[in-house]
């Protein structure tokens, strides 16, 4: 019962007794994806009339902020599955972590500054912070391509900076040309 597949919808398995909050598996975290599947599951629940506009409301508010697989659990249990449906459990399921898109994003930016200039480097800056709260919060893949996106964009910046004040530094000490006035007529 539970949340279990992230390919197929959020169905809990009538053939299980309902978990009780407390088991180890009801205190494991609940990632986004199996927030998104227990809304999912609740707003077809709504479509079919099993709940009314208020319960849907409380529930789908209790699901977003759900933290664990227990408190999904428990907004779910007294819904039948749909179809028949039966899902195996999360043990049987192997887990694949994948790749963050915005870390790959980010480091791809960081080195196509060495072809079209400093175009890429406040967006590999950008995508590789953005990458790198994803991760945390998703457990994907990518932190070390976020990294270096990040340490490439700012690179650059801090290069950059360094040549303007070599430029300008260098500009100073050139003597200004004396000034031409025009000959007296």
């Amino acid at each position: 019962m539970g949340l279990h597949d992230s390919d197929t919808p959020f169905i809990p398995d009538d053939a299980t007794p309902p978990l009780d909050h407390k088991s180890q598996r009801g205190l494991m975290r609940a990632a986004d994806a199996d927030r998104d599947r227990a809304v999912e599951y609740l707003s077809v629940a709504y479509s079919e009339g099993r709940l009314s506009k208020d319960e849907y409301d409380d529930r789908l508010e209790r699901a977003l902020s759900a933290r664990t697989y227990g408190e999904l659990d428990l907004l779910v249990t007294d819904l039948p599955a749909a179809h028949g449906t039966m899902m195996p459990p999360v043990a049987d399921t192997p887990a694949v972590a994948r790749t963050n898109q915005l870390a790959i994003a980010s480091f791809a930016c960081g080195l196509l500054q060495f072809v079209f200039g400093p175009l890429g480097t406040v967006p590999a800056i950008i995508l590789g912070h953005m990458a790198r709260n994803q991760i945390k919060r998703t457990g994907e893949q990518g932190a070390g391509l976020a990294i270096a996106g990040l340490l490439l964009g700012w690179g650059a910046v801090v290069f950059g900076i360094i040549l303007i004040t070599i430029a300008v530094s260098t500009m100073r000490m050139q003597p200004l040309p004396p000034p031409s006035f025009p000959p007296p007529p």
